[in-house]
């Protein structure tokens, strides 16, 4: 995801964002034929105020040097959310980024400890790549991370390689592309991991449904929200999560699913906790 990668990357996510707004909705008129859905190039140039070739230049992924003015103004005019926005930021501009540090793929002892102190939630700990790196029992029961190889440890794989995956998620779609939207977030960030590029390359040739969902360029953090799962022992599960990422590991993530309390999840849960700690 470096080099003529990344030049990609920008312009296909920005095909992708003006293809989803129709002209009539920025004030153009819409007859004439249109070879592709949306807003063509010059006419987002134009909108945004700047000039077609220096449009074109930032498409091509040869606008490193572009401004946050520029980038704005085509923020607005794609109507790009907070999180796309950073995510144009970072692809248009990519900086080399050091590699990952020595041991940051290890959880801190302290970092364990609070998992495991958490006896209500099912938490566990994810890193750049959505590797799964600690969990504590409740978050071993729910998602059985165990049972994984630690190659295999990762929830992209666990949603599109794991056929267990399918079982375990009743709205397998919605979190399927909740995953990819995530994932790329990632990608844009660490353009230059080679490991993240071998996982979405894996992911793409094994996985259609992946490669179909990563065509379409969505981008979205998942910092909060409900995951229903539906688990083998314990029945169906309505999980709110919250996701905690710790100043002196800003590369790991501490996901925490939560019932609400006196909910017949949480009793489901409580049974479940009882049974893992026999």
């Amino acid at each position: 995801m470096n080099g003529d990668r990344t030049e990609a990357e920008v312009g296909d996510f920005l095909r992708s964002r003006r293809a989803r707004i129709r002209p009539e909705e920025v004030g153009l008129p819409a007859h004439g034929r249109r070879r592709v859905p949306g807003l063509r190039r010059e006419e987002v140039a134009q909108l945004a105020g700047v000039s077609v070739d220096y449009y074109i230049r930032l498409e091509q992924g040869r606008g490193t040097s572009v401004s946050d003015a520029v980038l704005d103004a085509v923020a607005r005019v794609l109507r790009l959310d907070e999180t796309e926005q950073a995510y144009l930021r970072t692809v248009a501009r990519p900086r080399r980024r050091r590699g990952p540090q020595a041991g940051a793929s290890r959880v801190r002892p302290g970092v364990q400890l609070l998992l495991d102190a958490m006896e209500h939630s099912a938490a566990f700990v994810l890193g750049r790549r959505m590797d799964v790196l600690a969990w504590n029992a409740l978050g071993d029961a729910v998602n059985g991370f165990s049972r994984l190889a630690p190659a295999e440890r990762n929830m992209a794989r666990l949603v599109f390689l794991d056929p267990a995956g399918r079982e375990l998620y009743p709205e397998w779609h919605a979190v399927a592309a909740q995953t990819v939207a995530h994932l790329r977030v990632h990608a844009g960030r660490y353009a230059d991991d080679p490991e993240l590029c071998a996982l979405v390359g894996e992911l793409s040739v094994r996985s259609e449904d992946f490669r179909r969902l990563w065509a379409d360029h969505e981008v979205r953090e998942c910092a909060y929200g409900v995951k229903t799962v539906r688990h083998p022992v314990a029945g169906l599960l309505t999980l709110p999560y919250e996701t905690m990422t710790t100043p002196s590991d800003p590369e790991q993530t501490i996901v925490a699913y939560t019932p609400e309390p006196g909910s017949e999840t949480a009793e489901r849960l409580a049974l479940l906790g009882s049974w893992v700690t026999l």
